[in-house]
């Protein structure tokens, strides 16, 4: 049999962590077994469902590289679909009409928590044959009183549900929408679906959607409930604990492969490893190795991973969403032709594509202004003549490469007997604004002769006013 999975979304809002995490696992499950893998937009509730959240789903799933087989499937296409299985349900008893009233079940569960039972329905519209005027009536499906419903889970193991504690479902409300757990049992059947990877906030759904599936004839799926994912502060993950759209990760400068990696690595594990390429996951992971806890999402970690698959990418494949980074800055990114050797220098210090953005926009826009406490510290007097030197020399200078500008610096620093920090920072602050740039000579040369004489001017005319309010 062929393994199909999918990956089943409520277009309600941004793709999130544990949704990415699920359809990572999902993919690779039938990545791993040459399977199909299905994408499913779960879009009923159509109040709260919108085309730009289908839309972040959609361009989500595709930046992290899980490319789905078949889909995307739209449950409110298949309206009538369910419509047909309601009716079939009703004429076979394993549905009926119930006309209680919210009040009435209001009530109910008010008794129920008086006497110390657990409220749930009482069945007591199951062998009503009349309707009730002036009520339209939902659905429910009939569970069964006795015995056990077992669910054998490939991360909880085997958990038996008690089919006296589990009651009849609405399956169908009063205007004849169909319910979440009646949706879902017709689209894995009817899409063949064979392994169920979701989140473990679905497992007390299982059972039921079992019983459901029984009573139309159908085999169960294999399941796997994934745990949830905490924060640091070990409560459920959210906003307050940093991003978790993965559209937003994109936006603060990170790459696919860090995220995917990241993902895999929340309930599943392979030895000490940490990092895990894609062709290492596809041979590595397993979804029964994941764990039965709650996994904790640590960002700094996610961060460490960016930076090491930024140093490990060609310079060149970072070229586009690093111009994107610089055009969110208000800068163009075109102001130089080339910038591979930007990037190339700085690679190793870069975290996020936020991040080498920020440290390399100098080299398209003069800074507006010196950092104070590296200008208080390196653009001070005493430096006035050498830093003079040095700019005067440049502009002499008829080739402007990294060793013509080394050799220039060199030349003014033991004219001072200084060491090449005493000037190489002040020149650095003077053409970057801050004390962080790449090497200084490399710096100079990629930054060009006439921005590095302007800024070098305006460095000295601020050392001067310095000076004169001193």
């Amino acid at each position: 049999m062929t393994v199909r999975t999918r990956f089943a979304p409520s277009p309600t809002g941004y793709l999130h962590i544990g949704g990415a995490r699920t359809a990572l696992f999902s993919w690779l499950h039938a990545r791993q077994h040459q399977g199909i893998f299905v994408l499913r937009i779960e879009d009923t509730d159509q109040e709260r469902s919108t085309p730009e959240a289908v839309q972040a789903i959609l361009d989500g799933l595709s930046w992290l590289g899980l490319t789905w087989d078949e889909g995307p499937y739209f449950q409110s296409q298949r309206l009538e679909r369910y419509r047909e299985v309601v009716a079939h349900l009703l004429e076979t008893g394993h549905a009926y009409h119930c006309y209680c009233t919210k009040e009435e079940l209001d009530r109910l569960r008010e008794e129920q928590r008086a006497a110390g039972k657990k409220p749930m329905y009482d069945g007591r519209c199951r062998y009503r044959t009349e309707p009730r005027e002036g009520v339209d009536p939902v659905v429910r499906f009939h569970a069964p009183d006795e015995g056990k419903t077992v669910v054998e889970d490939r991360i909880h193991g085997r958990i038996a549900f008690n089919n006296d504690e589990l009651d009849d479902l609405i399956i169908a409300r009063s205007d004849g929408a169909p319910t979440y757990n009646l949706t879902v049992v017709v689209d894995d059947q009817d899409m063949g679906i064979t392994d169920v990877i979701r989140g473990d906030d679905h497992l007390n759904n299982t059972p039921r959607q079992m019983q459901i599936l029984k009573a139309l004839g159908g085999e169960p799926p294999s399941y796997a409930h994934v745990p949830m994912i905490l924060g640091e502060d070990k409560k459920r993950l959210s906003k307050r604990h940093g991003a978790v759209s993965v559209l937003q990760y994109r936006e603060e400068g990170f790459l696919p492969e860090a995220l995917v990696n990241g993902l895999a690595r929340l309930g599943w594990s392979y030895g000490d490893e940490e990092v895990f390429s894609q062709a290492e996951l596809l041979r590595l992971f397993a979804i029964d190795d994941v764990g039965r806890t709650a996994s904790v999402f640590n960002q700094d970690k996610l961060i460490w991973l960016n930076g090491y698959y930024i140093r490990q990418r060609d310079p060149s494949e970072l070229v586009d969403p690093f111009k994107e980074q610089l055009r969110k800055r208000d800068v163009d990114p075109d102001a130089l032709s080339n910038p591979v050797p930007i990037i190339e220098n700085l690679q190793e210090r870069a975290k996020t594509l936020a991040e080498m953005a920020d440290l390399g926009l100098f080299f398209f826009r003069d800074p507006e202004s010196f950092e104070e406490k590296a200008a208080g510290k390196h653009l001070k007097p005493a430096v006035e003549t050498p830093l003079q030197q040095v700019r005067e020399h440049l502009q002499g200078l008829e080739e402007w490469r990294s060793e013509s500008i080394k050799a220039v610096l060199q030349a003014v620093v033991d004219e001072h007997g200084l060491k090449l920090g005493k000037i190489a920072q002040p020149v650095r602050v003077a053409v970057a604004g801050t004390a962080v740039s790449p090497p200084i000579d490399v710096t100079l040369a990629l930054l060009g002769k006439e921005p590095t004489l302007r800024r070098l001017d305006r460095a000295l005319d601020y050392i001067r006013e310095r000076a004169a309010s001193a």
